[in-house]
């Protein structure tokens, strides 16, 4: 986490790109060059040893015309404008892509959490929301977890806000407890994203899944899903990487063996058959599938070159830094882009937001139908896009359905 996953400057070079394929109307490109709000804001917060400490805090609102501003709340030490600005209009484009409802917004509390007993991670939170409470709610601006934040987190979010309105305001933020309305089927739902595109990108490519390899660097939700739903399809995994190290086996390794193994000792390292691995190496694996799923600018400039997979899917925010896309494309390695390949947790936090608008909540087996349309017809609207048009990779195909469905938007409420 030493830098933030995109920056705004990246993000907006690849709606320049987009914008020059598809010759946007200037005048959509000019009302997404900058967000809409950004509301920085001081949190007070009575320490338990009775000191005050004011923490700052930040809600960005990127682009509002497809419908209310959706993205998540982090708390992280290296948090800022800049950081959060960026991750915003990724969400504005990756909602696009999928085609929710949804305009772009994120958050962002500078904090260490790791330093915060539980009693000021609450007070904090509750403050927090407390804060940017006059420009969030169920119709406006939804909040959700990102890094370091969680389902208890917005169960405290959903109270603070609740208490201010006077009423239950459960539609607030998504990813809660299933106890206050949380969706089945959540915690899985990024990493069986990634293996919804993945199906349809290898059908489009013919690239057979039965057999293929596959590298996962990073082991928490999404990686470990991921890992999970893919080997259900027979692909075989044969590196994984967390924080302290990684395993690697050229037969194949269980990931749910692999998890319980992880659950016990706290990590991957040291898993029975397997013998150990750098990130450095995993990224360099020969492999089918190189799945990103940990931080952002995880292949860079440096280490590009030495990429050996036929695929990167980028289940993480960011991971592919510019000059390492201009090095894989050069390469001949597919690239399938983070507003595509990670949509599944925004796509089941707005099932979430819509069982609670209807008070109607639905089985993890209709959660999960849902998700396999949705991603499905996402694939195939950027797939259209990449064949249609020559020298476009799917990063800029993604981002030019993102900024078609935009434009026609904008002209439908008349904005341009």
């Amino acid at each position: 986490m030493s830098q933030p996953y995109r920056h705004y400057e990246v993000v907006s070079q690849l709606v320049e790109q987009a914008a020059a394929a598809m010759q946007l109307d200037p005048k959509v490109k000019e009302l997404l060059r900058e967000p809409m709000r950004t509301l920085t804001v001081s949190v007070p917060v009575k320490m338990d040893d009775g000191s005050i400490r004011v923490f700052q805090g930040f809600r960005c609102q990127h682009n509002n015309v497809l419908g209310p501003f959706k993205g998540g709340i982090r708390f992280h030490p290296e948090a800022d404008e800049d950081e959060v600005k960026a991750l915003a209009a990724l969400m504005t484009y990756k909602c696009a892509v999928v085609g929710l409802p949804y305009g772009g917004a994120k958050g962002g509390v500078l904090c260490d959490p790791a330093e915060l007993s539980e009693s000021e991670l609450e007070k904090l939170s509750r403050e927090f929301i407390r804060a940017i409470a006059s420009i969030i709610g169920p119709d406006q601006d939804i909040p959700a977890p990102d890094v370091n934040t969680n389902p208890k987190i917005m169960g405290w979010f959903v109270d603070e806000y609740s208490v201010l309105k006077g009423s239950y305001q459960q539609g607030v933020v998504t990813g809660k407890p299933i106890a206050i309305g949380g969706s089945q089927g959540r915690n899985e739902a990024t990493g069986r994203g990634v293996m919804y595109v993945i199906r349809e990108a290898a059908a489009a490519f013919g690239l057979e899944l039965e057999g293929a390899t596959v590298a996962v660097q990073g082991f928490g939700n999404v990686g470990n899903y991921a890992a999970k739903f893919l080997y259900d399809l027979g692909c075989k995994i044969i590196a994984v990487a967390d924080v302290f190290g990684g395993v690697y086996c050229e037969d194949g390794i269980d990931p749910y063996l692999l998890k319980d193994h992880e659950m016990q000792t706290g990590s991957v390292k040291g898993f029975a058959g397997t013998a150990p691995i750098s990130n450095e190496e995993l990224l360099a694996l020969e492999c089918d599938i190189l799945i990103p799923a940990a931080l952002g600018n995880q292949l860079t400039g440096k280490n590009a070159g030495n990429v050996k997979a036929k695929w990167v899917v980028e289940a993480a925010n960011g991971p592919t830094t510019p000059e390492a896309d201009k090095i894989l494309r050069e390469k001949g390695v597919l690239v399938i882009p983070d507003i595509l390949a990670n949509a599944g947790g925004v796509t089941v936090s707005y099932f979430e937001w819509v069982q609670n608008n209807y008070k109607y909540y639905w089985s993890a087996e209709e959660v999960d139908q849902r998700l396999e349309r949705i991603m499905a017809d996402a694939f195939q609207a950027v797939y259209r896009a990449y064949t249609e048009r020559e020298g476009v990779d799917l990063r800029v195909a993604a981002y030019i359905v993102a900024l078609d469905r935009l434009a026609v938007a904008m002209k439908a409420r008349g904005w341009v």
